[in-house]
């Protein structure tokens, strides 16, 4: 008997719409074809001229495929990533991070489609489709970026390895060139651009943290302060400093415009206000990281328990010895696989900052 797949609900919701949605846009083109004008559904995909009445599609427009060979990518980028993503969140925040990195991009494409519209009066500007799920791609990449900081992707038998915060920047050009070619539209181009900064930006200043348990910390953190998670650290080392520098100056002007919020004293004890957010104290980064991995592996870790409790008698055990001397937090890693049959084979080196410092 096959192994079942176990499929969490959002994941499973949007491989069904995903086929549904792209299937049915096949078969209507298919029956509209008349082997001259390309056809388009309006009301599943999105197209400026003509989808304005429909506004639906800002959001059903990202899992409409055109081809089998699309098809198949996104099919697969949903179950690895939106698998690994919905079970090291919940299902709540992954459909958050779902809707953000599907409606904004959306938006902002539509809008950048119109100013070309406005600047070169070309009408093919707002008769350009907008659909796929590249903003999925982009925004599942720089997820990952966020979780796993430190993991090595390894292709080809080693002779390509790759740290896996090189993965978005990388996706980025191969769109761009094949937009360039052009093998993808000029919205590919767009949405792959605001699916990256939006991805990022909400992770880095707006999706909510895991709260403290052990202390009186509130639950309303928000964000991601390390510095293993910068803006900066997406690029080239040679690159970083300009771009840390020029993500500085964009940072104080969506502070002032009240776009985002600096890291309060509870988010980034000790950090600087800017986008790069590198720490005063070596090792605070570090520190801040591995207590967020601490709690959500101790808040897994209580799930499980009271799972468990539920369907067995309840005993009366001892209570734990207490353990003298100040309390030390271990990296746990996420209880959750590893996506590597999407990425290829991984391997993990930890820094090793504390024997460092102990000597």
């Amino acid at each position: 008997m096959p192994p079942r797949l176990n499929i969490p609900p959002i994941t499973r919701i949007l491989l069904l719409l995903l086929l549904f949605q792209s299937f049915l846009s096949g078969a209507i083109r298919y029956s509209q074809w008349n082997g001259k004008n390309d056809i388009v559904v309006p009301y599943l995909v999105m197209v400026p001229q003509l989808s304005l009445i429909y506004p639906w599609t800002f959001v059903t427009t990202t899992l409409v495929e055109n081809n089998l060979f699309t098809l198949g990518l996104s099919a697969a980028t949903i179950f690895y990533g939106g698998r690994y993503l919905e079970r090291a969140w919940t299902s709540k925040d992954f459909a958050k991070f779902l809707l953000v990195t599907t409606l904004i991009p959306n938006v902002l494409c539509f809008g950048f489609l119109v100013v070309m519209f406005a600047v070169t009066t070309d009408m093919s500007w707002t008769l350009t489709t907008i659909n796929g799920t590249i903003p999925l791609q982009i925004s599942f990449l720089v997820a990952f970026s966020q979780l796993l900081p430190a993991h090595t992707v390894t292709l080809f038998k080693g002779i390509i390895s790759l740290r896996v915060p090189r993965f978005p920047l990388l996706h980025v050009i191969a769109v761009t060139v094949l937009a360039v070619m052009p093998l993808l539209s000029a919205a590919s181009f767009f949405l792959v651009v605001t699916g990256f900064l939006t991805s990022w930006t909400y992770l880095r200043f707006y999706k909510a943290a895991f709260p403290d348990l052990e202390t009186s910390q509130p639950s309303s953190l928000r964000g991601d302060a390390s510095e293993t998670f910068a803006f900066s650290e997406f690029f080239p080392d040679l690159a970083k400093p300009y771009v840390a520098a020029f993500a500085d100056q964009v940072y104080n002007i969506f502070v002032a415009l009240h776009i985002c919020t600096p890291f309060s004293a509870a988010n980034a004890s000790g950090s600087r206000g800017d986008v790069v957010m590198q720490r005063l104290t070596p090792g605070s980064a570090r520190a801040e990281a591995e207590r967020r991995r601490a709690l959500a592996l101790k808040a897994l870790d209580q799930r499980l328990h009271a799972a468990s409790a539920a369907g067995k008698p309840k005993t009366t055990a001892p209570p734990p010895p207490a353990v003298a001397g100040p309390s030390v937090q271990i990296q746990p890693q996420p209880n959750v696989q590893a996506p590597g049959s999407m990425l290829g084979e991984t391997s993990y080196v930890p820094e090793r900052e504390e024997e460092k410092d102990a000597h």
